[in-house]
């Protein structure tokens, strides 16, 4: 005889859990980061980038020249050079009082002396300074996550240090494997967090031992947030600091619980992927994008394939992909892993709300950058 999950008697509104847990949460003090290890953090306030390229610089390899030195060269009118040009290699600084580059076949070296046969107008084959990024350009606004196209400027702009947020987050794994964990770090990491990793015994003193919350900013555990006797983690919580709420009316992942161990928020998670993602996205993640300074979100409104039905009092997470200008529902409330790795945006459906009608226009959070 299989017995059904005794659930919390009462849940807590997603958004008053969630208020709660943000109260008085201030971003995080920024860091200096190289490129290299910035990727995916959230800028903190950027110096204005230096012109780049910093001179005029040649597109391609040829020979530096002035136009108008060129006027009326032809293969059939040989103009004779009092000089043989500079020839400079792609990329190479522009030679002083040269504003193009011709071709190597646009001068004759075969005799004497070197003959132009072409004609060039000014800026040929040049790259001006510049041109790839003006003086005094912003490489990225404050708020806003770095990605590959931003740290390509801050390279070329010749930056070694970036001005960045990256909440420290310690990870506690109670759950048996590693799935979840795993897969929840991997996206903490994506979202600009600087994670470490540990396991705890499922069991309160194990656990409350590992709630240690010197050198992070937040606390996310893995498993243990069941009820009665698999609730270990969040009597560990109870023991170390304030829980705020256990059982939140989120479908999948009620049974997570919210707190805090001094100024530190703590998010304990469910085990099972599915509900620990759902938690992740609802609660985890706003909080994490409030350590970081993150500007809200992208949304992208567009009208519902097909009705969405939900149930009143419990807020339900709808994984949602594009098709020929509609949202396509992949997944209500039971997300399977396939749903969540195909899903391109996320629906939180209000506890407030009976669902969405087909063709209604609603706004998703982006899930992929």
């Amino acid at each position: 005889m299989v017995t059904a999950k005794r659930l919390p008697a009462s849940l807590t509104p997603l958004d008053a859990a969630l208020a709660a847990v943000l109260r008085d949460l201030a971003p995080v003090q920024p860091v200096e980061l190289p490129p290299a290890d910035a990727l995916h953090c959230v800028a903190a306030e950027m110096p204005a980038l230096r012109a780049y390229p910093p001179q005029d610089v040649a597109v391609g390899d040829g020979w530096a020249m002035r136009a108008n030195d060129l006027v009326g060269a032809s293969s059939y009118a040989p103009l004779p050079l009092a000089a043989l040009p500079v020839w400079v290699a792609a990329g190479a600084t522009m030679p002083d009082g040269t504003d193009c580059v011709v071709d190597a076949d646009a001068v004759d070296t075969s005799g004497p002396l070197a003959q132009a046969i072409a004609e060039a107008i000014p800026g040929q084959g040049v790259r001006r300074a510049g041109s790839d990024i003006p003086i005094g350009r912003t490489m990225v606004a404050a708020g806003e996550p770095l990605l590959p196209r931003g740290l390509l400027l801050a390279r070329a702009a010749g930056l070694e240090l970036l001005h960045v947020r990256r909440p420290r987050l310690r990870m506690i794994n109670i759950c048996n494997g590693q799935l979840t964990a795993q897969s929840i770090a991997d996206t903490a990491r994506l979202a600009g967090a600087a994670v470490v990793c540990t396991e705890a015994a499922p069991d309160v003193a194990a656990i409350a031992n590992a709630l240690d919350t010197a050198g992070c900013d937040l606390i996310v555990t893995i498993g243990g947030t069941g009820v009665g006797h698999t609730d270990a983690a969040v009597n560990a919580l109870a023991t170390r600091g304030t829980l705020i709420a256990h059982g939140i009316a989120l479908q999948p992942g009620r049974t997570m619980a919210v707190g805090r161990i001094d100024a530190t928020p703590v998010i304990a998670l469910p085990g099972a992927p599915d509900q620990a993602f759902a938690a992740w996205w609802a609660v985890a993640l706003p909080l994490l994008d409030r350590l970081s300074g993150r500007q809200p979100r992208k949304t992208l409104a567009l009208p519902l394939e097909r009705k969405i039905a939900s149930g009143v009092g419990m807020a339900e997470v709808v994984l949602l992909s594009r098709q020929q200008g509609h949202w396509a529902v992949l997944a209500i409330g039971d997300l399977s892993l396939d749903a969540i790795a195909r899903a391109e945006a996320l629906l939180i459906v209000p506890g407030a709300a009976e669902g969405f009608a087909a063709g209604r226009v609603v706004d998703a959070y982006m899930l992929r950058e």
